[in-house]
């Protein structure tokens, strides 16, 4: 028999687990959702210092009461949160867990606080600043029932079950986001599985494109104990689909799940296949931060500088600037008469698009004083999760930018990246774009949730009157330079860049 031992996220508790809990006893498991301390009606705090050992202790005392010799095996489910205290009773409890599951949350690393987790980065940034002047006590007030969607994606969740998810919603201990979790390593040798839920803006292929980049600190979650599982709704999935819920928990506990192909293992990954054009071998030139392709002709030329997606991992090698996508892009640009430029900018996580806008900035700034380079006409093109970079240059496009170019661009803040009230919102900024040209590349079998923000922009674009050019790539999914036949993504590529090329030289 399996025993679930189940820890619920941020202002939640033992309740939001009822339906999943009376599925998996009718499987014919054990099931005790903890109700942890300051959280749960049934468990209110001695005192006003409860924190994340407050809650570990809690996790490791429903570990302790099952009885060690009936030979049953214990699974712990963390949501959000719940993964914090989750894995430091793990650590302090391996050889009594046979598996943890990470439901909806990453994998915490030893001395990182779950306040690194928070996805609304408002909220983040005030409690670090509460945490470096020393106010570690207190509480956080729960989610109205409008903001739910700011800590999670709300996809498939009845009227019902939100009103039910803010009615009995807690305050959350300041403690217990502010304190860093303290793990010795022991947890590492006990069997993992991670259940993502897609419309929240995570998938399977999507982790497995973050190891394929080759940060080493990824390389853990292509082990063999450890498994993923998805399902198709958003953040709180044991409200959503409570039934699917359990089948996927179910087969986490005998092991069953899909497992990452490790870096290095089978065909190159997808961003380091070839380009699908044929395209002159121009060396690349590197000046400072950026690469140019110059091609072989007179006078200053137009530029065409490529933004690359992201979030990358920092320690990801080769560099985007390397990768055959956008190299392929620049000599392509080169041929047809343009200097194609690559260059790295730090996008390493969805709380770096400060950062990033200002990297293209300083790059574009460089190629424009380059003498070879016309700094009057400059075109920018941007690439999957690039694509929220172009908010600044939508709203206030300068004269010297004649084109606008975006291939299978994420055009709104995915749910689970916290960028509710920040300034990167393509759609809105369409509205300012003016006579500025904007060419989209779409691809026609991209992800729902990608899918969904490339709609709502060019409806937005529509709307406002933009000059607004698509082209579609129907077979295409998202990276379709390298991933797809390349009949089916060669004229896409041809006519967008020359379609840039006549905005630039036009």
């Amino acid at each position: 028999m399996t025993v679930f031992i189940m820890v619920a996220g941020a202002f939640t508790g033992a309740h939001v687990w009822r339906e999943t809990a009376a599925l998996l006893a009718a499987a014919g498991s054990e099931v005790h959702a903890v109700p942890l301390t300051g959280l749960d009606a049934d468990r209110p705090a001695a005192s006003a210092s409860v924190d994340l050992e407050t809650h570990v202790a809690d996790v490791i005392a429903a570990i302790d009461a099952v009885d060690a010799g009936s030979g049953r095996e214990i699974v712990l489910v963390g949501h959000d949160y719940g993964i914090h205290p989750v894995l430091g009773a793990a650590d302090r409890r391996p050889l009594r867990v046979a598996r943890v599951v990470c439901l909806e949350c990453g994998m915490p690393q030893n001395g990182v606080p779950a306040l690194a987790a928070v996805p609304d980065q408002e909220v983040r940034a005030r409690l670090a600043e509460r945490a470096r002047h020393g106010e570690c006590e207190g509480e956080l007030a729960p989610p109205s029932r409008d903001e739910w969607q700011r800590w999670g994606s709300v996809a498939g969740l009845s009227d019902a079950a939100l009103d039910r998810l803010t009615a009995l919603a807690a305050p959350q201990p300041l403690g217990t986001l502010l304190q860093p979790l303290r793990l010795t390593g022991a947890v590492a040798s006990v069997p993992t599985t991670g259940v993502l839920c897609t419309r929240n803006g995570v998938s399977i292929d999507l982790v497995q494109r973050l190891v394929d980049f080759g940060d080493p600190a990824l390389a853990a979650l292509t082990g063999p104990q450890v498994t993923f599982f998805e399902l198709p709704t958003g953040h709180w999935p044991m409200l959503s689909c409570p039934t699917e819920l359990a089948d996927v928990l179910l087969r986490a506990a005998v092991g069953e799940g899909r497992r990452l192909r490790p870096v290095g293992a089978g065909a190159p990954p997808a961003h380091l296949r070839p380009f699908p054009l044929d395209v002159p071998e121009l060396p690349r030139d590197r000046r400072g931060q950026v690469d140019l392709y110059v091609p072989d002709a007179a006078g200053p030329r137009p530029a065409v500088v490529l933004v690359h997606g992201g979030p990358v991992p920092a320690g990801a090698r080769p560099t985007p600037r390397d990768w055959p996508t956008l190299v392929g892009h620049a000599r392509l640009a080169a041929a047809e008469g343009m200097v194609g430029v690559t260059f790295d900018h730090r996008l390493h996580d969805v709380a770096d698009y400060e950062r990033a806008a200002d990297d293209v900035t300083a790059a574009v700034e460089l190629v424009r004083a380059d003498p070879r380079v016309d700094a009057d006409r400059i075109a920018l093109w941007f690439f999957s999760g690039g694509g929220l970079l172009t908010s600044d240059w939508l709203a206030k496009p300068p004269a010297w930018l004649r084109c606008l170019a975006a291939s299978y661009p994420v055009l709104a803040p995915l749910p689970n990246w916290g960028l509710t009230g920040s300034r990167f919102r393509p759609a809105r900024a369409v509205a300012h774009a003016g006579d500025l040209p904007v060419v989209l590349l779409r691809a026609g079998r991209e992800t729902p949730e990608v899918a969904a923000t490339v709609e709502a922009f060019v409806t937005a674009a529509e709307d406002c009157g933009a000059r607004l050019e698509l082209v579609d790539v129907p077979n295409g999914h998202h990276g379709f330079e390298t991933l797809d036949a390349p009949e089916e993504t060669r004229p896409a590529l041809l006519r967008a860049m020359r379609s840039v090329a006549t905005h630039l030289t036009g």
